[in-house]
């Protein structure tokens, strides 16, 4: 009943989208939408006992890290909704956004949030996969929708990459599906069933099925090498869809990693696996780093950010103790509402200088103060700097790391300060510049960008619970997390 709940709400949404006749009706309905799914998640969270079968299904489960995960989900998504508003408003007056295409806009993004809810709600993995590859198509959609020859490239590399390294996951699941024929009798692709019996399942082909159901939840991830399309469609996108993307679409992929690996570490492919995890996630901060340290444009900064962090993510799931997934849960949460308010912010000073390129960015405090002001303490949010909540993740895992090996923690050390630097520059670089240096036409020219309704909302709102969740942890919250870990047999 759960999930025909959801599929209702959505479909009434798509359907109102689709005979609205003004943005604001379609925006507003948009709302209606995230709302009615993040309504749900926390009345099933109150009110019912978790997990559940669905009635008459054997393809959805409701557990509570799927819950969690449509959570996070509802409250992005419902945040964007509301920065929608007017961004998209000012998208149209820029002509960046053509008015036909808004209906297709909407439709897209209310598609999206029931795709990305339904792949979370999913029991069996080759539905999961299939949600998986319409959250691409859904996304891709968005990307391109802006009129510019740039957005269509980066729509058609991340579908080519995305779809392309999924290809791969779909040789896992055909592994998979074999190898649980063999000793269940009949073959299975859902997680339940696969984590009960884990452990008659050959650790041999289980690795190997696990290496191609990685490639494509990494390339989902934007995991190194398959993190390629992610810049470019982070960067291009419509800063509402951007936030969507970092903060809700790159944790498809590491959610498809944490429930595999948590169904191999029940078996002797567990060193391997964590090795191999351990590796790739250390690779993809490295690059990661080594990308944002002399980068130029401000949402292209915050899209390498994404990819470290996923790979500090990875490393999280890799170290495969009880409260390294404790924290890495935790930091899922912190880097997706932190993220979501530096693409907010970006989205505000790209409307004001119309350029995302550092030697365009002037005036800020004077011009933009609150996504300037923004910017900055999501910067030091999303460097992990304290008291913010990713400060406390970061130091945890890597407190757990310490006990696999010393060298690998002072690696990612080392790379987590030259990120901190990256940042900095690009702030001290950006931030500090002034219209005075360019004479009185320079001066003449800049005009505040009047930041339209709801814009600032999702920022502030953000910025007070990070704050609040890097100072005060919710027992509700610790509880949940706790309850996830069991269930994921770690405890």
């Amino acid at each position: 009943m759960i999930i025909l709940g959801y599929l209702a709400m959505g479909a009434i949404a798509l359907a109102l989208i689709a005979l609205s006749k003004s943005h604001r009706t379609m925006n507003a309905f948009f709302i209606f939408h995230s709302f009615s799914f993040l309504a749900i998640g926390i009345y099933v969270l109150l009110t019912t006992t978790v997990p559940i079968f669905e009635t008459g299904s054997e393809y959805f489960y409701v557990d509570h890290l799927s819950l969690y995960e449509v959570l996070i989900g509802a409250l992005l998504f419902f945040l964007a909704s509301v920065y929608a508003n007017g961004y998209v408003e000012s998208l149209m007056q820029a002509q960046e956004l053509h008015r036909n295409n808004l209906k297709i806009f909407y439709m897209a993004f209310s598609l999206l949030l029931t795709t990305v809810t339904l792949a979370f709600f999913s029991d069996n993995l080759a539905l999961f996969w299939i949600f998986a590859e319409l959250t691409t198509v859904f996304s891709a959609a968005l990307v391109a929708i802006l009129s510019a020859k740039e957005n269509i490239d980066a729509a058609i590399k991340y579908i080519f990459i995305a779809s392309g390294a999924m290809l791969f996951s779909f040789i896992g699941l055909i592994f998979l599906y074999t190898l649980s024929g063999e000793v269940l009798g009949s073959g299975t692709l859902n997680w339940t069933i696969l984590a009960k019996n884990a452990a008659l399942l050959s650790p041999k082909m289980l690795t190997a099925s696990f290496i191609f159901l990685f490639i494509g939840f990494a390339a989902k991830s934007g995991i190194f090498p398959f993190h390629t399309w992610l810049p470019d469609a982070h960067s291009k996108a419509p800063s509402a869809v951007s936030a969507i993307l970092s903060g809700v679409l790159l944790n498809i992929g590491i959610y498809g990693i944490l429930r595999i690996y948590a169904i191999v570490r029940q078996t002797q492919a567990e060193p391997m696996v964590s090795q191999f995890l351990l590796g790739f996630g250390l690779l993809t901060v490295a690059v990661a780093v080594l990308n944002m340290l002399l980068q130029k444009n401000l949402k292209m900064l915050i899209a390498f950010s994404s990819v470290e962090h996923m790979g500090i993510l990875l490393l999280g799931i890799g170290i495969g103790t009880p409260l390294a997934l404790f924290w890495t849960l935790f930091y899922i949460l912190a880097h997706s509402l932190t993220k979501a308010s530096l693409f907010f912010s970006a989205g505000i000073l790209h409307r004001q200088y119309e350029s995302n390129l550092i030697q365009d960015i002037k005036d800020v405090f004077s011009l933009q103060p609150i996504a300037g002001w923004g910017f900055i303490i999501g910067t030091f949010a999303i460097v992990g700097m304290p008291p913010f909540p990713i400060f406390s993740a970061k130091f945890f895992i890597l407190l757990e790391a310490f006990g696999f090996s010393k060298s690998l923690v002072f690696a990612v050390l080392l790379l987590l300060v030259i990120a901190s630097a990256a940042f900095a520059r690009f702030l001290i670089e950006a931030f500090t510049q002034s219209s005075k240096d360019e004479g009185t036409d320079g001066m003449e020219a800049l005009l505040p960008y009047t930041v339209r309704g709801g814009m600032k909302f999702p920022i502030l709102s953000i910025l007070f619970v990070i704050l609040a969740l890097g100072v005060f942890f919710p027992e509700p919250l610790e509880k949940l997390l706790n309850t996830i870990v069991y269930e994921l047999g770690y405890m």
